[in-house]
């Protein structure tokens, strides 16, 4: 017999399963939520579009952060460290909010 109290019946829908491209994640937080703003940048061009906005509260994010930490241990030691120092700076950004981290 299964146990079945444990389980979450997740839907996707077709658009949501594309999903976007972001090669940006701007995040910000209040004491109530953090909220994650994933942009996308083109090469040469001022302006940047967010793709996508995630809002959760500090025990869901500090929950992300450790699953993405989780993740990326097990695809090291399936592929090999991510080498992300060839990554150029990210350009000065301020927006008026509290800590931006990409």
């Amino acid at each position: 017999m299964e146990n079945n109290e444990n389980q979450i019946n997740i839907e996707l829908n077709e658009e949501l399963a594309e999903g976007v491209y972001s090669n940006l994640a701007i995040i910000t937080h209040s004491q109530a939520e953090f909220v994650a703003d994933f942009v996308q940048m083109m090469p040469g061009m001022p302006k940047a579009k967010v793709r996508s906005r995630v809002i959760m509260s500090p025990q869901n994010a500090k929950r992300l952060m450790r699953a993405l930490a989780e993740n990326i241990q097990k695809y090291e030691q399936l592929n090999g460290v991510i080498n992300d120092s060839d990554t150029p700076p990210f350009p000065p950004m301020n927006f008026g909010g509290t800590n931006n981290k990409a």
